[in-house]
């Protein structure tokens, strides 16, 4: 009920004219003073006002997330198989590292720590979908970026033989079958690193197609990534539908690996 008819109401001794019902009560070209700036505006105004809003704080939503919990990547290689495979799309949590450390086993997703990306093709993407990829609306298209399991951290030895034999971190071998790529060997290369502190060594589950840590042994850090250089852990999987599932950190792999001494 607007302002006039109101006062109209409740004081019938007094003869006031209700500007929201007397065409007469404000002169040609005024609006009447008890109408509503969204009655002035009229239900189409208010209507795309309301829609951009909604659209301004849904981008706005979407970057701040992308930004500071998760982010959606796409997988461009044959590295992962087969717990991730060539177009999958993962979602990456930003909270380890941080609040969170990471841990043997976690998949993460890290910047280029420097060539290891010279020779990989990428998808390529134009105006639109770049604006998208920004806001967090499409997933990273991982031209500078790559995705491996972490299987040594800070001050942990790692080591193979480079004939198949299980690796060993710290001096225990591990079982990581539960993972590698049917027919993967651990390694066909031999190399024996401590992980220097603030890094963490890498490796992909098809050992044989992933040019991870074990190839930039001569390169600085010896082949592992810093830690500054980590996105985050990927614990899902968003596409395809068939796909959709849960990335979960094999802790048993490692349960028996001691602390660095």
């Amino acid at each position: 009920m607007s302002t006039g008819a109101w006062v109209w109401a409740t004081v019938p001794t007094t003869w006031e004219s209700d500007p929201v019902t007397d065409q007469h009560a404000a002169p040609a070209g005024h609006e009447a003073p008890g109408r509503s700036p969204e009655r002035r505006r009229g239900p189409v105004t208010s209507f795309v006002r309301e829609t951009a809003i909604i659209l301004v704080s849904a981008i706005v939503l979407s970057w701040l997330v992308k930004t500071f919990l998760a982010q959606a990547f796409f997988i461009p290689s044959a590295s992962m198989h087969d717990t991730l495979l060539e177009g999958d799309r993962v979602l990456v949590s930003k909270l380890a590292p941080g609040p969170f450390d990471v841990h043997r086993g976690d998949i993460v997703v890290f910047s280029d720590p420097g060539g290891w990306l010279d020779q990989q093709a990428v998808p390529e993407t134009n105006v639109v979908q770049d604006a998208l990829i920004a806001i967090g609306l499409m997933p990273q298209q991982s031209e500078d970026h790559l995705i491996k399991r972490v299987i040594g951290l800070p001050g942990d030895r790692v080591a193979s033989t480079g004939d198949g034999s299980p690796l060993t971190v710290n001096g225990v071998p591990v079982d990581e079958s539960e993972y590698l790529a049917p027919g993967a060997s651990p390694s066909q290369i031999a190399f024996d690193v401590v992980v220097p502190s603030g890094s963490v060594w890498v490796m992909g589950d098809n050992r044989q197609q992933s040019a991870d840590s074990r190839f930039h042994l001569g390169d600085p850090g010896g082949g592992s990534v810093p830690i500054d250089d980590l996105v985050g852990t990927a614990f899902v999987k968003l596409w395809p539908l068939d796909r959709i599932g849960l990335l979960r950190n094999p802790g048993d792999v490692f349960a028996d690996v001691p602390d660095p001494s």
